[in-house]
């Protein structure tokens, strides 16, 4: 304890020795108290400061206090006290301010972050200048160039005073190069050649090509990198006991190039020897842990056990078991080289959920998200139902973000809520576009629409396209839950007006008229069926260029009213709308007209899509289309107006649209289009260089076939067209884009090529 009093003695002794002086002063009664040398501090601010007013006594020892506390403020370089008859005089230095603070050559680390670390620090314009304040910031900047390879980077601080006690502060920054790494070393790799295990590395050692590559230059996040990866390549490949003894760094003396080496044991490979499952209580049955166990005899693999790890608590998981863990213990027989391995489940307690709680909806009512729950409050916790909660509740539309959380309930050891926030975007829209497509030229579209009306996830939209090919008008109105078992009932009017004569298909002009209602009934999660009855008018013309084979069919129906009924069954698995990554898209879709319609045809078409991940960065995808059409009763075709068509954008890129299958016999030799169609394609998806994180841009590679054939031909594979080539995709503001170039590799003299398309707007119809 006295040694403690001590040491604060000493220490308050020697603040106000480094303060300055104070007068020895004779007790007194103060009268007055007059500061001196103050210009930005308000001589109020300091009265607050002293420990004394009028009418105290003074002494050395409340002197000294006052002191010791105004130099505590930071304010001032140097404080006295003095004495006028009954007056205390205080005299002040203050310390100077920030007028301004400048950095210059600054450009891998940002202005932002500059910014940023300043006010972290305090060191802002207004601030008192503090010069460990200054080197303080001068450390952590060098540090953030450090941790990117600029060991040489320097940073100078020049100090101007000003007028009023101000200062400029003027940092001069010289970031210099990237440590780049002159010689990379890996020893003691016997079973590996140093080529093999270099491509491994996020390091690449100086090379005669070495500016071509990023890997030269030095990070610690790029070392850390590679010595998981080498980690990962041996116990993926047997080695169970493979270690890195040492990762040596140096650097030269221009702190310019860096010597890296990297000591390994390899050790010997490990097979699997037996495998088993440590259950108690048999949650997990024998064929999903043979589904997902390693195999006996198989090479030793770390990723494998982590898959199947993690593939055995997914299936708790998913039976209530929000808690459980499966440990993977290993036990090795170095004799034999085999590594046996018991799988411990430990389930833990069955979780149930207490309440779900929506969060973030401002508009939206909370039973429109809350009837896209697929776990339900008072239910068994499952994993895959909440996974499928949010792909529903992302899939409304209504939402930028979508997040689901599952905190433990306090005090409770299986109970869980779940807390669902959104993140809400606009969902009420007036749009006006301008869109093009090969197919239909010019598009000009406006739209009114309300997806989310009043909150209630109902829909009102009214629209209009107009091309030079086509007019459309639409109003439709869609309530998606009419029951609470999920079945919508929407109504809609469209009106649409069609004149060919700008497209390399056959001539012609109609104008129908068409309303209706139309419903789209849940099967199951993943199952739907959609239905839609409508009432028809449709008015038929020719023109002069109208071929025969069109004409003969206008002057036999150039009015007619049909009751036509369609739909589809559709299963939907796929974890996106827009770039879809994982799963697959089925439908059957059907159209036709009532018995006694003026025109009697049906129509069936099969479209199926399916997407699957290779790698973290390309997927997948392959889909195809067929459809057949005919008439019935007193028609024997489809009408020309319902043919398939094929060639361009989304069926066979590389030819014009519309283009290809039968031709007209007159001398205008146009496309007439086909009753029955088969189109395939395969498309590898994958980034646009230098934007890997894009949400909405990405290129593909693709191989398209297909063809159309009239009512009087049989289906004929040899008659397919191909093509290949690359598309760039974006999803702009004013809707998604395509640009294509395609090759086609078996094309006849009578077809129209096209390699280059391009459309705009929302025209994948």
């Amino acid at each position: 304890m006295k040694l403690g009093r001590l040491c604060r003695a000493l220490c308050v002794t020697a603040l106000v020795i480094l303060s300055g002086p104070v007068q020895a002063l004779d007790p007194f009664e103060l009268e007055d108290i007059r500061v001196e040398g103050a210009q930005r501090i308000e001589v109020g601010t300091i009265f607050n400061y002293l420990p004394v007013k009028v009418g105290d006594q003074i002494t050395d020892e409340t002197a000294r206090e006052s002191v010791r506390i105004l130099f505590s403020t930071g304010f001032f370089n140097d404080v006295q006290l003095k004495r006028d008859g009954n007056t205390l005089i205080v005299v002040v230095s203050e310390r100077p301010s920030i007028a301004s603070i400048e950095y210059l050559g600054n450009k891998d680390i940002r202005d932002e972050e500059i910014e940023e670390t300043l006010h972290s620090v305090g060191f802002v314009d207004g601030k008192v200048f503090s010069q460990p304040i200054l080197d303080k910031l001068l450390k952590i900047l060098r540090e953030r160039y450090f941790s990117r390879g600029r060991y040489s980077a320097t940073i100078d601080a020049t100090v101007t005073p000003l007028d009023a006690s101000r200062v400029r502060i003027r940092l001069q920054i010289d970031e210099g190069r990237v440590a780049r790494i002159e010689k990379l070393r890996i020893v003691g790799n016997n079973k590996f050649s140093d080529r093999e295990l270099f491509k491994l590395l996020e390091l690449r050692q100086d090379s005669l090509l070495g500016f071509l590559s990023s890997k030269r230059n030095y990070s610690i996040e790029k070392l850390s990198a590679s010595l998981e990866a080498l980690t990962s390549f041996y116990l993926d490949r047997g080695y169970i006991n493979f270690e890195i003894d040492s990762h040596d760094v140096a650097i030269s003396q221009n702190k310019q190039d860096i010597f890296v080496t990297i000591s390994i044991t390899e050790g010997e490979p490990y097979a699997f020897g037996k495998v088993e499952l440590d259950d108690t209580q048999q949650y997990i049955t024998k064929e999903d842990f043979n589904a997902v166990r390693p195999h006996s005899g198989e090479p030793f693999s770390r990723h494998q056990v982590l898959l199947a790890r993690s593939a055995l608590e997914s299936k708790l998981t998913n039976i209530g078991f929000a808690f459980c863990s499966v440990n993977a213990v290993p036990e090795l027989d170095n004799e034999r080289k085999l590594v046996d391995f018991t799988f411990v489940v430990d389930p833990g307690p069955k979780v149930y959920v207490r309440q779900v709680n929506v969060r973030g909806n401002q508009s939206t009512r909370d039973e429109v998200i809350r009837r896209e729950m697929r776990q339900i409050e008072g239910a068994v916790y499952s994993a895959k139902d909440i996974r499928r909660s949010r792909e529903r509740i992302q899939r409304l539309g209504y939402f930028d973000e979508v997040k689901i959380e599952t905190p433990a309930v306090p005090g409770t050891l299986d109970q869980v809520d779940i807390n669902v926030t959104v993140q809400e975007r606009s969902t009420g829209s007036f749009m006006f576009g301008v869109g093009y497509a090969g197919a239909d030229g010019v598009l000009l579209q406006a739209e009114i629409n309300r997806e989310n009306l009043f909150g209630s996830g109902r829909e009102l939209k009214f629209k209009v396209n107009q091309s030079s090919i086509e007019q459309v008008y639409e109003v439709a109105y869609t309530n998606p839950y009419f029951t609470k078992e999920g079945i919508s009932l929407g109504y809609f009017v469209e009106y649409e007006n069609i004149d060919t004569a700008e497209t390399t298909s056959a001539d012609y002009e109609s104008n129908s008229s068409l309303f209706g209602v139309r419903t789209k009934i849940p099967v199951s999660e993943f199952n739907s069926l959609d239905l839609s009855l409508g009432f028809e008018q449709l008015e038929l013309e020719g023109t002069t260029t109208t071929p025969t084979e069109y004409s003969l069919f206008i002057t036999d129906h150039p009015s007619s009213e049909n009751l036509i009924l369609s739909g589809g069954v559709t299963k939907d698995t796929r974890d996106s709308i827009f770039f879809p990554q994982k799963g697959y898209l089925r439908r059957a879709l059907f159209a036709f007209t009532g018995p006694g319609s003026d025109l009697e045809y049906y129509k069936v078409t099969l479209r199926g899509r399916w997407y699957r991940p290779l790698g973290d960065n390309l997927t997948l995808n392959i889909r195809g289309v067929a459809g057949y059409g005919d008439g019935y009763g007193d028609l024997d075709e489809l009408p020309f107006f319902r043919n398939y068509y094929v060639g361009g954008t989304g069926t066979v890129r590389g030819y014009s649209p519309r283009s290809l299958g039968p031709r007209a016999s007159d001398s205008l030799d146009d496309s007439l289009g086909g009753s029955k169609r088969i189109n395939a394609t395969t498309e590898l998806y994958f980034p646009v260089p230098g934007l890997d994180d894009s949400k909405n841009q990405r290129l593909s590679f693709f191989i398209d076939a297909g063809q159309v054939y009239g009512s009087n031909q049989s289906i004929d594979l040899a008659q397919l067209r191909y093509s290949t080539g690359i598309t760039f995709h974006w999803f702009t503001a004013v809707g998604p884009m395509s640009l294509s170039y395609a090759m086609p590799f078996n094309d006849e003299s009578t077809d129209d090529i096209k390699k280059l398309q391009f459309t705009l707007g929302s025209m994948y119809r």
